[in-house]
């Protein structure tokens, strides 16, 4: 009774796993077939499984902002990948939030606070509210002008709307880029992701600035726009020092901060005028 026992099969029964057979082309080469059970036991190891003719391993997943940099991708094909962009969307509401105060406190320690996660979900989400922020409360802020001095001619500019996007995800997205690429011709070793959230979180002052610029008031527009342009602009300045690591780069610094200051400018000339 034993030794019918025994003798039964198991490949059928619950749990047990057959044994992986060798692919037609290790038979052709010879691979014995415990070479080949080997094989296919490692490759299980993987996931998910790199095929067995994969030359480059299989699936590479996307780099962490926790392991450093995304710009070491495996191929090309990662920019074009959406899922290789997923980690900097991956914040909650208390972290934007303590950026967003950071950003309008300079002396806070911004770029130490985004060393190791820096995400590009604020710096979207500012630089659009921004762009309707913008077309809206430019036309709203004519109008009061307009009501002021008791003309009557007002209409609405929609042109506001094309002006602002093309400028404010133009500045965005271009200028920390040239930054970028200039930081390391002069020996620095900037990281790409990094500016680009700098840059963008350091739009946020403009917000509640385009709030109070509907003051009809032109002096204490000129003040506000100078106030919330000199404060960008030292965010920029301190952030850019703090990341060049006692490298001489203060003409850099300070051409960064002129043209963060030059951007103040342009809002109130060409939307609060």
């Amino acid at each position: 009774m034993d030794e019918g026992y025994a003798n039964l099969p198991t490949s059928h029964l619950l749990g047990s796993v057959p044994a992986v057979a060798v692919t037609p082309e290790e038979r052709k080469a010879g691979v014995p077939a415990e070479v080949g059970n080997a094989t296919a036991t490692s490759r299980l190891q993987q996931f998910p499984p790199a095929p067995p003719a994969a030359s480059g391993g299989g699936y590479q997943p996307p780099g962490s902002p926790l392991d450093g940099d995304v710009e070491t991708q495996t191929n090309w094909k990662g920019y074009f990948n959406v899922a290789s962009y997923a980690p900097y969307f991956n914040v909650d509401t208390d972290v934007v939030v303590d950026r967003l105060i950071s950003s309008v406190y300079p002396m806070d320690g911004f770029f130490r606070k985004i060393d190791a996660n820096p995400d590009m979900y604020g710096p979207l989400w500012i630089t659009t509210t921004l762009i309707f922020m913008l077309a809206a409360f430019g036309n709203f802020a004519t109008y009061l002008m307009q009501r002021k001095s008791d003309l009557n001619i007002w209409n609405f500019d929609v042109s506001y709307f094309s002006l602002a996007a093309s400028v404010m995800y133009g500045y965005a997205i271009v200028v920390p880029a040239a930054f970028f690429f200039l930081f390391q011709y002069f020996g620095s070793r900037p990281s790409l992701i990094r500016f680009w959230c700098m840059w963008g979180y350091s739009l946020f002052i403009f917000v509640p600035a385009s709030i109070l610029l509907l003051i009809p008031v032109e002096f204490l527009r000129w003040v506000i726009i100078a106030g919330a342009g000199g404060a960008s602009s030292w965010f920029i300045a301190l952030n850019l020092k703090e990341c060049t690591e006692g490298a001489d780069m203060m003409a850099l610094i300070a051409s960064a901060s002129v043209l963060q200051f030059a951007l103040a400018l342009f809002i109130k000339v060409f939307f609060f005028a």
